[in-house]
């Protein structure tokens, strides 16, 4: 059946702009950029990838927008990325009961990452750190030595940690993010949980295959329209893996909420799936 239109949705991958011009999201990685169409052409590096990029001319109070975003698709809470800033000041303060937050973190950083994840912690509240593997600068690896730091704080913490796997959007390279690199990790940390982000593809079926042997790894269906998510993720979660996918969108990154919930209408998820995917499995993944 489509799916339910009466769930409070819970979108696990959201962002709220500063302004109109939201180039300075990926301006972390930009040195590594290396075609000088990326360079020069894009506000967004994988923006060869979507079409019509949600616009945020025109407004005055983004984090009001985003919520009347959510109103009018039945989106209740979201994750968004913390900034020490204004707008996610005035998320939390304004909005308490619909944004929940994790916080992107640099593991080239080392020990003061780790105590900026702390003190942002005892500040906000987090739900979850995540890291873009392929987007640190220099790279590291979801299995290198430089990200254990990281996973040992949200371990400690209880908190999930969100990691890009699969090939990269933006034209970078990929080595960091194989999805193979997840499975020492799972078995180093057995306690920690963590959330797939952006797809794994090329290599999804092995992401299910982890996902049977390891208890605490997920999978979320960021950065995917869903007309375009793999079917061995639908497949799965028909089958043992109603407790494992995520719902997760991309708005305004790539994709609006009306294009997410349209494509929604045709995904072949079994019924008892839709509460999982679209509510539950981030209520018992994050805490809520």
């Amino acid at each position: 059946m489509s799916y339910p239109k009466d769930i409070k949705i819970v979108d696990t991958m959201m962002g709220i702009p500063s302004h109109a011009d939201r180039s300075d999201w990926y301006e972390s990685f930009r040195p590594l950029l290396n075609d000088q169409q990326s360079r020069d052409m894009f506000k967004m590096p994988a923006q060869y990838m979507f079409k019509d990029i949600p616009q945020t001319k025109n407004v005055d109070d983004f984090v009001s927008w985003t919520v009347d975003q959510m109103d009018k698709n039945g989106v209740d809470k979201a994750m968004v990325g913390w900034n020490e800033n204004d707008t996610s000041r005035q998320a939390k303060e304004k909005y308490p009961d619909r944004f929940f937050f994790d916080l992107p973190c640099d593991p080239n950083k080392g020990v003061d990452e780790v105590r900026r994840i702390k003190r942002i912690h005892s500040e906000v509240g987090l739900s979850a750190i995540s890291v873009f593997p392929s987007g640190t600068l220099p790279q590291v690896a979801i299995n290198h030595k430089y990200m254990f730091p990281l996973y040992t704080a949200a371990a400690e913490l209880g908190i999930p940690i969100c990691l890009n796997a699969g090939i990269p959007g933006p034209r970078i390279p990929m080595e960091t993010q194989k999805v193979e690199h997840l499975d020492e990790i799972c078995w180093f940390f057995p306690d920690l949980k963590i959330v797939m982000r952006h797809g794994a593809e090329p290599w999804e079926d092995l992401a299910v295959k982890l996902m049977l042997k390891w208890p605490n790894l997920y999978y979320s269906t960021s950065a995917f329209a869903p007309k375009h998510y793999p079917k061995s993720i639908i497949d799965y979660a028909n089958t043992r893996g109603a407790d494992k996918i995520i719902y997760a969108g991309y708005f305004p990154m790539g994709l609006s909420l009306e294009r997410i919930f349209s494509d929604m209408e045709n995904v072949p998820f079994k019924d008892e799936v839709w509460p999982k995917f679209l509510k539950e499995n981030a209520e018992k993944v994050f805490n809520l």
